[in-house]
């Protein structure tokens, strides 16, 4: 499927409205092995993502995915900031060849890992890129393949971050990263089929 500037208007503006209705679920989550700010931070960025789109509503594709790694780069604390952006940042830049989804989903799992230093099973927003991207590559991805990726967390021991502090009682808590990351490809299918 093609990253049209339609689709990613879509797809941000659902993404949004996940953050905003669940920020204190996801700063819940992070309280538990984290420093227990995840939801305001995501919420404080894509506010800012959702402003920044608005005063720039002529912007194409590639533009729009600077935008919103700018956005959230430079709004949202700790490491999702510097990853999500990432993520948008990489999308923006292979888009200048392909506006093929999911070629830009792998270039943003890529910068995802490298940026972070990452591998799936570390529990980190990884093990929710890494397992929906291929799905989302060949348009195979459903609600039940991002829940399952999420869940999976569950069982893990963390190996980055803060929560990986914890050590072994890092198990039986999902990551705050995963459980956002999981919104945002729900967010994508949603946005995927009204258009």
């Amino acid at each position: 499927m093609e990253l049209t500037k339609e689709l990613l208007a879509e797809w941000i503006s659902r993404f949004y409205e996940k953050i905003q209705n669940n920020k204190g679920y996801l700063s819940d989550l992070d309280a538990a092995i984290g420093d227990g700010d995840h939801g305001n931070n995501m919420a404080r960025g894509m506010q800012a993502v959702t402003e920044s789109l608005e005063k720039n509503e002529t912007a194409d594709t590639t533009q729009s995915l600077k935008l919103i790694a700018m956005a959230l780069i430079s709004k949202v604390g700790g490491a999702s900031g510097p990853l999500y952006g990432t993520a948008f940042l990489e999308m923006a830049k292979a888009s200048n060849d392909t506006k093929d989804l999911g070629e830009l989903l792998q270039k943003a799992l890529s910068g995802i890992e490298k940026r972070g230093g990452a591998q799936p099973n570390d529990k980190t927003m990884v093990d929710v890129w890494n397992k929906v991207v291929s799905k989302a590559d060949d348009s195979s991805l459903t609600n039940a393949d991002i829940e399952a990726a999420v869940e999976s967390t569950k069982d893990m021991v963390a190996k980055k971050g803060r929560a990986s502090y914890l050590g072994e009682r890092s198990v039986g808590h999902l990551d705050p990263g995963a459980v956002s990351s999981g919104y945002l490809f729900e967010a994508l299918l949603e946005a995927e089929g009204l258009l």
